[in-house]
This record gives structure tokens, sequence and C-alpha cells, in this order.
């Protein structure tokens, strides 16, 4: 298949969403699709308002209405609500091409907390992009169940994967890093990686009274006030690949304050490297821990890091085992060709006629 991938998160950012589509094209081409992702680097852009790592495109619908005729593709696939998303959708929906879509952040909560504005609002403008979708992934099914109840259709479930061979647990003692003394270095590494931003909540893994170290990997808005306010934690900005991989093995439990996050793949990279999560028991967590097995969810947070300590390593990274990126790949490809049929689309979306995509009805596969 050829397919098109429209998304507004794309390097050099770094997050769950970006890391997703990494993998997902690196996996699909792996197996011989072709993928092409539309994203930021194909536009002029500008810095987002209180994100200026972000660059928000401004997307230029006659560009994308000509890369949809040359392109030749079988599925367009568009991942973001932002400004290419939106552009891509209205194209399609104008040249009679049909899509999918991914539901990846809470853009709802997000906008409240920053703005006052009530979710609901924001939901209703959400539901609206994705109405003309057929099909919309998800990652979870509690995110599936919430979504359902906020009147969002054709929801299909989308899981994530982990590459357990970059992230592993530590085979040896923790290295001698970060100075201190003997007795500093033999007491519990507390890790949290993500974006350090508001929504978040990182403030309330770095109030918890807990024994050792924390460990703050991430870069965001807020860094640089939390590097004055904690001086006590351990801020060590972005890390990706390696070095990242190196972090988790170099720690004993992750904490994951977030409740905002519809899946979190920093949970999946702690549980390959052999940590227990901790974290409060919303969407995302539910989801992915196995309690007293991968981890504790608890309104205690201190009470889940402590509690985390005491579980087996090796049991952990079992459980991570099971979640591979092309397991993942598989299932996009199954619910692509699931919400196809449901629509009457053969193999081949579109056919060329006097130079505009067009939609090819066909008779239903046999399987």
């Amino acid at each position: 298949m050829r397919i098109l991938i429209a998304t507004d998160a794309w390097k050099p950012q770094v997050n769950g969403v970006v890391r997703t589509y990494e993998n997902l094209k690196r996996e699909l081409e792996a197996t011989g699709h072709t993928v092409t992702i539309l994203s930021p680097l194909d536009f002029a852009t500008l810095p987002c308002p209180g994100y200026r790592e972000i660059r928000l495109a401004l997307a230029r619908r006659s560009s994308i209405a000509l890369l949809l005729r040359d392109g030749g593709y079988d599925h367009v696939h568009i991942a973001t609500e932002g400004p290419i998303g939106w552009a891509t959708r209205a194209v399609c929906l104008r040249k009679g091409i049909r899509f999918t879509t991914s539901f990846h952040t809470r853009f709802a909560e997000y906008i409240e907390t920053y703005t006052g504005l009530p979710a609901w609002i924001s939901y209703a403008f959400q539901r609206r992009f994705h109405r003309p979708s057929i099909g919309t992934l998800v990652a979870t099914p509690s995110l599936k169940a919430d979504l359902s109840r906020r009147g969002f259709r054709r929801l299909m479930l989308w899981g994530r994967g982990v590459d357990t061979n970059q992230f592993k647990p530590r085979l040896e003692p923790r290295p001698a890093c970060d100075g201190g003394t003997a007795a500093e270095k033999s007491e519990p590494t507390f890790l949290y990686v993500g974006r350090v931003s508001r929504e978040k909540s990182v403030e309330a893994f770095l109030n918890l009274d807990l024994p050792g170290r924390k460990v703050v990997v991430g870069d965001g808005p807020i860094l640089e006030s939390l590097r004055r306010q904690y001086s006590d934690v351990i801020f060590k900005g972005a890390k990706t690949g390696d070095e990242l991989a190196r972090e988790y093995a170099a720690a004993d439990v992750f904490v994951f304050p977030s409740r905002t996050d519809t899946f979190g793949l920093v949970l999946l990279e702690a549980m390959a490297s052999g940590l227990g999560i901790a974290a409060y028991p919303v969407t995302g967590p539910i989801d992915v821990v196995t309690l007293g097995v991968t981890g504790y969810l608890d309104e205690d947070l201190k009470s889940a890091a402590l509690a985390c300590l005491k579980l087996d390593r090796d049991q952990i990274r079992v459980q991570a085992m099971q979640r591979d990126w092309a397991r993942v790949a598989n299932i996009f490809l199954a619910n692509v060709h699931q919400a196809r049929r449901a629509t009457g689309l053969g193999r081949r979306l579109f056919r060329a006629r006097d130079g505009v995509p067009h939609i090819k009805p066909s008779a239903r596969p046999a399987s």
C-alpha cells in the first residue's frame, strides 16, 4: 500500500505522537509498504504560543491537493487536529477522499488548564474534526469508552509498542554518576520522563517526600522555573535514543504524575527497562499497568512509588516484551482495512480522472 500520514507533530519535536509514527513508518516500510509523512517540514511555520519548540504549519490546501493528486495513495490517515490535519481534512472532503484519523491528545483539558475555556467546548471542536472519518483510532479501551460517552463515533483500538532491544534493564550496578557519596548512590532513584509543562503535573512528583533522589528527563516551558524552585532535583533536559535508555536503566521506579495523557509511551519504555510504574488511576496507566506486577496506581502517589521498589524487575520486563511495534503496525493496517470494508472501498481508493483524485468504490473482498 501507498499510505499518506498527515501530522502536525513531527521531528524535531520529541513526544509520543512523533515516536509512534516514526515506528509505524519503519515497520510498514520493512514489510513493503510505502509511507509518506506530510508534516510541518513541508511548509513555512510559526512558533506555537507558549511552546516555541513546537512549530505550527502554514498549511496550504493547494499544495496538499497536488500531493494527493500525484501521489497515487491507497489510503490517507490524518494523525492530528492541527493546521495540517484540518487542511488535509478539508481537501479530502472536497475531493471525496475517505480517510481515517487518530485521537492522540486531550487538547480540551490542556486548553482548559491554560485558558479556563470549559473542556466541553473544545471536545465539540474535536468531535467535529473526527466526524467525517471512516475510523478514529484510539490507544486504550478506557479512552475509547470516554470518547464514546462524549459522542465520538467509529472508534477503533490501536495500541502502542516499545523497542525492547533498546530499552532494557541494567545488567550491572548503577554507575557512579552525578556525584554523591556511596550511601547516596545506593539509595533509590525515582524518574520522570516527558514534557516539562503544567498539564503534565510534574510538580505532583517533585513535591513527594521520597528517599533517594528524583530525576527529571525532558524539556518544556516550565523547566527553568522548576530548576530554580527544586534545587534538590536533578534535571537532565531532553534525551533520546541510547542516552534516554541509559536514564531508564539507571533508575529504580518510574513516576508518572500526568492525569491527561491518552496513553504514555514512556510507560512502556520504563517497563521494558524493568521499572515499576507509580501513577494515578487514570486513562493511560489503568490500561497499561498490571497492579502488583508492573506497578501501582493510587491517588497517594508516594505510597505507589514506595510500593514499586518491591516489584520484580524481570516480571515487569516480561510484560513489556508482549508489546512490539510490528504488532502495532499490523493492528493499524487491520483497522484501515476494516474501516474501508465498512464503507465499501476496495484496495485502491483513488483513480485519476481529469487530474483529480476520486474514490473508486469496489466490491468487498472475500475475507
